[in-house]
């Protein structure tokens, strides 16, 4: 693609702004672990909201959701949902909190804050972080593809003949510079330049969504698509055709099983519920919940991710659908069994956004995949210096030790994963996999550990190493994650009940620590009763009635503000005030509900003082 000199300024002034700002800011993150990997906890809710926002932002995902609303219209409002997308609804409503009022730097370290320091927590402390680890390659591969196949649309520069050698050159050279940022300035860069770079992807949204409304009329979006598009409506099949215009966009709704929609929608909602309640992976978004000032600002940075996302994605999303299915559905029927989805957004840009727009908008989808991998390169080397090197080999290095081999961990990390991002066909099936088997395989420890004491470091070590060695072959086996789910599920409920009825429970006061400060609902009764003995006024939570409704209200809220920036791009007028006045009651509920009822911790047994104390003793 020709760039004038203002789109190609853009795009340079970009790349060195985020270069200079790592640099700059090298030695406040390199003070000591803390600082790097958490930002010394003295970072805003709404800095960290921003930065959040940006990392989910991610280039791959949007060139997967454009493909998504193509094929499947409105409906694909409800795909995203096997992340599952909702799941900052749950975090923001008292996942959030309970995470933070741990103070530990890491996944594996809540581990150790779970289930103490006896030999099954350090199996399962060794297991969850195994898990980060492949969870960490599967997302870096996942942003190596999208990158390389974007910049070789954009770039000016053929670097290869070869399609794909030309692919992977721009993915290598677009990553090996954001791992400069990242390596050098940590948890400070990555938060710094993801709002450098959120401003810039909304910015370029909005663009993009004026673009389409002005250019694409609701009359040529009709002409195009097929009957039941239009719609959000669930029913038992999907209710659309495409066999007559693009037959392949048909055997994909069947080959990916969404014909029966009612039956997929039933899957995602039940398996985005459970995923959600085990919490956050341990990924950049667990990262930014740790790295907040306080349980309340965990909080309300969660809320604040789902407010400062999703209009302007989904306006971006739905712009480029909507040019894409004016103006060049007829190339895409020219390429018959060769279509490839994933490349209507690299293709509409190219031909229908117009100058000057286009440099600001390529930075901005370049941003996008920075921030991304930004956030997860930075969460590798969290889990390899603090959970295994510093426990296990040298705890008593200084700071600066601990600081450069984290630099050596996050390039090696950076290497490894691009390489598997070479050996992958498709984001589409990176992203199955990841949110399929290897999500299926997490959740059942993941929700146990939060809600039932009884639940030990042997049945949460047994239930992950069952998850990993059944997701570890559906890599390599034609069987849709999503209807592999409850058979995943179900073996892994067996390992986690197996291995902790069969084993010893967990030490009485490592379950008292660990409840006395983050003070779960669920099945805590002989815990609680223990608690008692020593702080008589000690109250449970008792909230699970109002944590649950606000959860159905924010799932709508969520929902609401998905469809706005849709509704607005495709000028539905009469859903998007219906989509409008939604949004607005439901956050009103949550302001008196949620937000209204908010606090760091639980009672005076669980002050900031006694948390600090009891901290040193864990």
């Amino acid at each position: 693609m020709a760039l004038t000199i203002i789109d190609s300024a853009i795009i340079v002034i970009y790349l060195l702004s985020t270069l200079a700002i790592g640099f700059w800011i090298s030695k406040k993150a390199s003070k000591n672990m803390k600082s790097y990997f958490l930002g010394g906890n003295k970072l805003s809710w709404f800095t960290l909201g921003l930065s959040n926002a940006s990392g989910q932002f991610d280039i791959s995902g949007t060139m997967l959701m454009v493909s998504w609303l193509f094929i499947y219209g409105l409906k694909s409002i409800y795909v995203p949902w096997l992340w599952p997308a909702f799941n900052q609804v749950f975090l923001m409503i008292f996942l959030s909190l309970w995470l933070r009022r741990s103070g530990v730097m890491t996944g594996a370290e809540w581990i150790r804050f779970r289930f103490g320091d006896s030999a099954g927590a350090r199996l399962s402390h060794l297991i969850v972080v195994v898990f980060a680890l492949c969870l960490v390659l599967g997302y870096l591969a996942y942003g190596f593809i999208g990158i390389g196949k974007f910049a070789a649309v954009f770039m000016p520069w053929q670097l290869s003949d070869v399609p794909e050698k030309n692919e992977t050159y721009y993915a290598c050279i677009i990553t090996a510079i954001t791992t400069l940022y990242v390596v050098k300035g940590g948890m400070y860069a990555v938060v710094f330049t993801e709002v450098l770079q959120f401003f810039m992807m909304t910015v370029a949204c909005i663009a993009v969504g004026a673009i389409a409304i002005l250019t694409v009329s609701p009359q040529m979006l009709i002409a195009a698509v097929p009957q039941g598009w239009l719609s959000m409506g669930v029913g038992w099949d999907i209710g659309l055709d495409w066999s007559g215009s693009i037959p392949q966009a048909q055997q994909i709704i069947i080959n990916e099983g969404m014909d029966l929609f009612g039956v997929f929608f039933g899957m995602v909602l039940m398996r985005g519920i459970l995923v959600s309640m085990a919490g956050p992976a341990p990924n950049y978004d667990m990262q930014r919940i740790l790295s907040a000032k306080s349980p309340k600002d965990a909080a309300k940075m969660s809320a604040f991710v789902s407010v400062a996302l999703l209009v302007p994605r989904y306006m971006l999303i739905t712009g480029l659908t909507a040019l894409a299915l004016a103006f060049f559905l007829g190339d895409l029927k020219l390429m018959g069994d060769n279509l490839d989805f994933e490349t209507i957004l690299p293709f509409a840009i190219k031909n229908y956004i117009p100058v000057g727009v286009a440099g600001l908008l390529i930075a901005g989808l370049i941003a996008a995949y920075m921030s991304t991998f930004a956030a997860t390169a930075n969460a590798a080397p969290a889990y390899i210096v603090n959970d295994i090197y510093k426990r296990y080999f040298n705890s008593s290095a200084n700071d600066t030790t601990y600081v450069k081999l984290s630099y050596l961990v996050s390039i090696t990390f950076i290497v490894i994963g691009s390489i598997i991002g070479l050996k992958v066909p498709s984001l589409n099936s990176v992203v199955l996999w990841i949110v399929g088997a290897l999500y299926g395989g997490y959740t059942a420890a993941n929700v146990l550990k939060w809600y039932w004491w009884r639940f030990n470091g042997f049945g949460y070590f047994y239930g992950m190493l069952a998850g990993i060695l059944v997701a570890i072959p559906m890599m390599f086996i034609d069987v849709p994650e999503l209807y592999a789910f409850p058979a995943i599920l179900l073996i892994c409920i067996v390992a986690c009940v197996a291995g902790s009825l069969l084993t010893a429970p967990n030490d009485m006061s490592v379950l008292k620590k660990f409840y006395l400060k983050t003070r779960p609902w669920g099945f805590w009764q002989p815990v609680y009763d223990e608690l008692k003995k020593d702080y008589p006024k000690i109250q449970p939570n008792a909230y699970f009635g109002r944590d649950a409704l606000n959860v159905l209200v924010g799932l709508v809220w969520h929902t609401s503000l998905t469809a706005t920036g849709i509704l607005l791009v495709l000028q539905m007028w009469g859903a998007l005030l219906v989509a409008v006045m939604t949004l607005i009651a439901t956050t009103y509920f949550l302001k008196i509900r949620w937000y209204d009822t908010l606090e760091d911790y639980p009672d005076e047994y669980a002050t900031a003082a006694l948390i600090e104390k009891e901290q040193t003793v864990i």
